[in-house]
């Protein structure tokens, strides 16, 4: 009984560390368009506004995993695109073989959701992943859907 009640308190513990959403989203309604446009188990989306992460889609796992940087030689997170990632502009992407059999992807996009201060990196990793840029183009749409962007 005690282990549960820890097991309990440990998960409402951490989900309070998760963030929530940007000002005026509901969360549910974000989660259900990233996961209609790029939901995968191997998926994390970051949304920062000013450089502070305020919406996380995927596991803390998935999120915190070193993977091939494509473009950059070695690896990198997900939270640091993010800090890397355009304010204005165009989103940047990158994709490449992930494992060195090549069986794998990663895919990398990154940039700014139209018409506000924020900024988002994604992350995709698996057996059938898109390129980057089409990953960035389904989240500018799921964005929009969830009422990030230009109104």
């Amino acid at each position: 009984m005690r282990l549960l009640a820890a097991l309990g308190l440990s998960v409402a513990v951490l989900s309070g560390c998760a963030p929530s959403a940007p000002a005026g989203i509901k969360k549910y309604v974000l989660d259900q368009a990233v996961s209609d446009a790029i939901g995968d188990p191997g998926t994390c989306v970051l949304i920062a506004e000013q450089g502070k992460v305020v919406y996380q889609y995927g596991t803390h796992v998935v999120c915190g995993r070193k993977l091939p940087g494509c473009d950059d030689p070695g690896v990198r997170t997900v939270e640091q695109l993010l800090r890397a990632a355009p304010t204005a502009g165009a989103a940047q992407t990158a994709s490449c073989r992930s494992n060195a059999d090549g069986s794998r992807l990663v895919a990398w996009a990154a940039g700014p959701i139209e018409g506000g201060e924020l900024t988002y990196a994604a992350v995709m990793e698996g057996d059938l992943v898109p390129p980057g840029v089409v990953i960035a183009d389904k989240l500018k749409t799921a964005f929009a859907r969830a009422g990030l962007g230009a109104k």
